[in-house]
């Protein structure tokens, strides 16, 4: 049909021009709100991968560090850390590390790669308390005559081992998480990032 048939020729662009002004302002609103969805720069650097430098991290240390907001801990257990945490198996809910907190590579007594270091996840799995470190053991611990070392969450009272474990009978279900991680060298770690990954 042409423009002298039924229709008025003018009507007909100015349908046209406000349907196509309106398409390119719906594309034009669109970009900004789409694009504020995407993660920010900040975003995504706070779930890189973290390299840490352990090199001057003594035997009974720990040292925390942030990895996607969360505190990582990680701990250079002594020869006599590690032998207290063979001695109370039977104390704790998970002592095989049975449920899916930790990679493969760390599903054994000591929940790491190499046995002095642990690499965990400092957040109670109960309702997200941040537990405090209590290494000293006995009496001198203040906590109880018995205590070989670990970790007090302050909120609840559950207790892990100085592998993470949780004792049983707490309000933690499950052990302290052990994320993602490698070493680069000797003295050298990434955390958020392993071989398989």
């Amino acid at each position: 049909m042409s423009c002298d048939e039924k229709v008025d020729c003018g009507r007909r662009r100015l349908l046209v021009a406000t349907a196509t002004v309106g398409g390119v302002a719906g594309v034009a609103a669109a970009v900004p709100f789409v694009a504020s969805m995407l993660p920010s720069e900040r975003a995504k650097a706070a779930g890189a991968p973290v390299e840490v430098d352990i090199s001057k991290l003594a035997p009974g240390q720990m040292m925390t560090v942030e990895w996607r907001g969360k505190p990582v801990w990680i701990i250079n257990r002594t020869k006599e850390m590690l032998d207290s945490m063979a001695k109370i198996g039977d104390q704790l809910a998970d002592p095989k590390s049975d449920k899916n907190m930790q990679p493969e590579y760390a599903k054994n007594d000591t929940r790491s790669i190499k046995p002095e270091i642990l690499v965990a996840v400092g957040i109670c799995t109960h309702l997200g308390c941040s537990p405090t470190e209590k290494f000293k053991t006995g009496a001198e611990s203040g906590v109880d005559p018995n205590w070989p070392g670990g970790f007090i969450c302050p909120c609840h009272g559950s207790t892990f081992d100085l592998a993470g474990r949780v004792y049983k009978s707490k309000p933690a279900p499950d052990n302290l998480e052990v994320p993602p991680h490698m070493y680069l060298g000797d003295a050298k770690l990434i955390i958020g990032e392993d071989k398989k990954a």
